[in-house]
């Protein structure tokens, strides 16, 4: 059982590859189930601890260990936290498609973080006007975005609200490896 970022971020290399909150259907472990932190208890006010070092360190793990830790979507839209090896040498080259190969949307959506960072509010809104579709029609195409390692939230630990860049402006080194 883990209390600290610093042992999530062993627990991560380790196990390779985790969602971030408990969900049967996706197979793989939770990084919620292996923290011993106190949960909300009745009548408390906010969130309590487990839920606030969770929420947090979906970020702050990518962030502090850009190296090591990736987070991002996987088929199913669990949002997940892996390994840079395992992103490298195992998820990657089964998850990746050129964005030429998606929907129209999404296309249209990854141009603009291609020219420049978004943030999701302000993009949503954009999209919304410019292209005429639902704000469902939208958080799919970003989600899918995701999945298909073309976009990724912002590792800038200074950054509160989630910010979109291309996977290769995040990670302009990345090597998948080749079989």
């Amino acid at each position: 059982m883990i209390r600290t970022l610093e042992e999530a971020a062993r627990l991560i290399e380790k196990i390779e590859i985790c969602t971030i909150f408990a969900s049967s259907r996706s197979g793989l472990p939770s990084l919620w189930e292996q923290v011993d932190l106190p949960e909300k208890k009745a009548g408390e006010k906010g969130w309590g601890r487990k839920i606030e070092a969770v929420w947090s360190w979906k970020n702050r793990l990518p962030a502090e260990f850009p190296e090591d830790i990736f987070y991002g979507k996987i088929k199913g839209g669990y949002a997940v936290l892996m390994s840079m090896r395992y992103l490298r040498e195992v998820h990657y080259a089964g998850a990746h498609r050129p964005v030429e190969e998606l929907r129209p949307l999404e296309q249209f959506i990854y141009e603009k973080i291609r020219i420049e960072p978004w943030e999701t509010t302000s993009l949503r809104k954009e999209v919304v006007d410019q292209y005429h579709c639902t704000k469902s029609q939208f958080d799919t195409a970003l989600k899918n975005l995701q999945i298909s390692l073309n976009v990724v939230r912002a590792n800038d630990p200074d950054i509160e609200r989630d910010t979109w860049v291309t996977f290769r402006e995040a990670y302009p080194d990345f090597q998948p490896k080749t079989r």
